[in-house]
């Protein structure tokens, strides 16, 4: 009852937008996968040469297996790029290397929503594993003290999706500005699908943001139900 009960009206929208974005981040990967960027440079390539010209020489770039499985680890200082994009010399390689690189640009230079966000991480996991479960067995058993806890712990979950979404955009920003400032990418056409990839990879971040706010709404209003 409680994952179908009216307030899931709320969230119908903001799955809409899930699949919508998911689906923009598939087809726009595979165009841009197909599109040899003029540079012939492969992501890997691009990655290091932005790495060096911003002076950060101790972060290591490495293929991961898998699709679409690029991230950057702080603790370990690892680019870890999927082997599409770590060899690849498309647009879609160009673009998705010099994000992640963008993300260990903000590492090296102290970017304040990264530091805020390692901050709030423990909370934040604790309260996605932790904050439905309390919130569930207090709406069942009638016991308020759990719902708010679950409501608090959810809010922590919230925050982090919240801080992600500046640390998220600013690493796009400084990905199309090196490879600008660089000559990595010259040709107008090159540049816009740049940031479509990009574009529609930001959006993932907000429907799921969305997501964890209206998850919260929800918990809320539950809460106010059984006063």
């Amino acid at each position: 009852m409680f994952f179908f009960d009216n307030t899931m009206i709320l969230i119908i929208p903001v799955l809409i937008l899930a699949f919508w974005a998911q689906s923009k981040v598939r087809s726009n990967f595979s165009k841009y996968s197909k599109i040899r960027s003029v540079s012939g440079l492969t992501g890997a390539e691009v990655a290091e040469q932005i790495l060096k010209s911003n002076g950060i020489f101790d972060v290591q770039v490495l293929p991961e297996k898998g699709e679409l499985t690029d991230h950057y680890n702080p603790s370990t200082k690892e680019v870890h790029l999927s082997e599409p994009i770590f060899y690849g010399s498309s647009v879609a390689s160009i673009s998705v290397a010099a994000h992640e690189v963008g993300h260990a640009i903000q590492h090296a230079r102290g970017y304040y929503p990264v530091v805020l966000r390692s901050q709030i991480l423990p909370a934040a996991n604790l309260g996605s594993t932790m904050a439905f479960p309390l919130f569930i067995i207090g709406l069942i058993f009638s016991f308020p003290l759990l719902m708010d806890i679950g409501i608090v712990l959810f809010a922590a979950a919230l925050a982090f999706h919240l801080v992600t979404l500046p640390v998220e955009f600013n690493a796009s920003s400084r990905a199309i500005k090196q490879i600008r400032e660089l000559g990595i990418v010259t040709d107008s056409g090159e540049i816009q699908g740049c940031k479509n990839m990009l574009s529609a990879a930001a959006m993932t971040y907000v429907a799921s943001t969305l997501m964890a706010l209206m998850q919260l709404i929800r918990l809320i209003i539950l809460r106010g139900s059984r006063k």
